[in-house]
């Protein structure tokens, strides 16, 4: 145990776990949508997000970003490539909506029926990515997309210098671009949606259908769409979390969005899942307590805090920290 090195760099600690805590913040919102009108775990959102990784790689390519671009022209490229990302998981998540859910939820079939489901899209998601070579090896089209398609199963890194500077000091530790770039978009996101769910039509909607989704179709509220607006949005900031990662993290592989699926899910649980605040103060809590956790007992057990967080909330408080409900939420 370094309890001395946690004490002698807990600022670093702190806020490194802030910047890994609002990416899982991001992806965890997908699961709490979710779950808040269908009661159903997504477990396929990660590999939605996973999409989003490599979206933003490509993008990058198709533009001809590289270790040379810089100033403005880096930052347009960036924006450019988390569009692409959030286009790119948005879509994924519309499909799998419409292939894996809507026709189990048409038949009234159980939830077990669609988590199983979700487990199911969830590993054909990642094994479509995994094959991508072979795939268009077999359509005869891999000299041609040769830069997108190989290295199938191997880490696919950012073509651009992701090198951070540092703007200011926060008790010795310096703070980055990038560190302000990520937490500060995060809570912007987090901020629109929680507005958004609070203040417009389909929000209310969203929180119409939580709450009482037989008594909300009599009140005319469509219930198919509210559910596309849901995993749309949860894909739109899927996509917007995956560029953020590529960011900080900088490689992917097809199997990438499993563990901070994980992760994400955790802080969705620790906040309160179902409830969206709550997955932006679980996930910079878990992100934290990850952290530090490291400091303390070492890298090799930075996920078995993140699981020991799970078991302990689930054991102790099931319904998260915060708690509330999605259809509890108030304008």
């Amino acid at each position: 145990m370094q309890l001395q090195y946690v004490l002698d760099n807990f600022t670093s600690l702190f806020i490194g776990g802030l910047v890994f805590g609002s990416l899982y913040a991001l992806v965890a919102l997908g699961y709490t949508m979710v779950y808040g009108v269908l009661q159903l775990i997504n477990f396929a959102h990660s590999e939605v997000f996973m999409f989003g990784t490599f979206a933003t790689v490509w993008a990058l390519y198709l533009i001809g970003a590289d270790a040379e671009t810089t100033g403005l022209a880096l930052v347009g490229s960036l924006a450019f490539a988390m569009v692409v990302a959030m286009i790119t998981s948005g879509g994924v998540a519309l499909l799998l909506e419409r292939v894996a859910y809507r026709p189990l939820l048409k038949r009234g079939a159980p939830r077990l029926v669609a988590l199983i489901s979700a487990i199911g899209a969830s590993f054909v998601l990642a094994e479509i990515m995994g094959l991508r070579g072979p795939i268009m090896a077999a359509l005869g089209l891999d000299d041609e997309f040769d830069r997108y398609v190989a290295r199938s199963r191997e880490n696919v890194g950012m073509p651009v210098d992701r090198t951070p500077t540092v703007q200011f000091e926060i008790l010795g530790h310096g703070v980055t671009n990038r560190d302000i770039i990520i937490v500060a978009s995060a809570v912007v996101m987090m901020v629109l949606v929680d507005q958004f769910v609070r203040r417009t039509r389909i929000g209310r909607g969203i929180r119409a259908v939580a709450q009482d989704p037989e008594t909300s179709s009599l009140m005319g509220v469509n219930s198919t769409r509210v559910i596309q607006v849901t995993f749309l949005i949860g894909g739109l900031l899927a996509g917007a979390a995956a560029t953020l990662y590529m960011l900080q993290v900088g490689i992917t592989r097809y199997n990438a969005g499993f563990l901070l699926g994980v992760k994400a899910f955790t802080a969705a649980v620790l906040g309160g899942i179902g409830n969206l605040r709550g997955a932006l103060f679980g996930g910079l809590v878990l992100g934290v307590a990850e952290n530090l956790g490291a400091g303390l007992f070492g890298s090799e057990w930075r996920e078995v805090v993140a699981f020991a967080v799970l078991v302990l909330v689930l054991l102790f408080r099931p319904t998260g920290l915060l708690g509330e409900s999605l259809g509890k939420a108030r304008a």
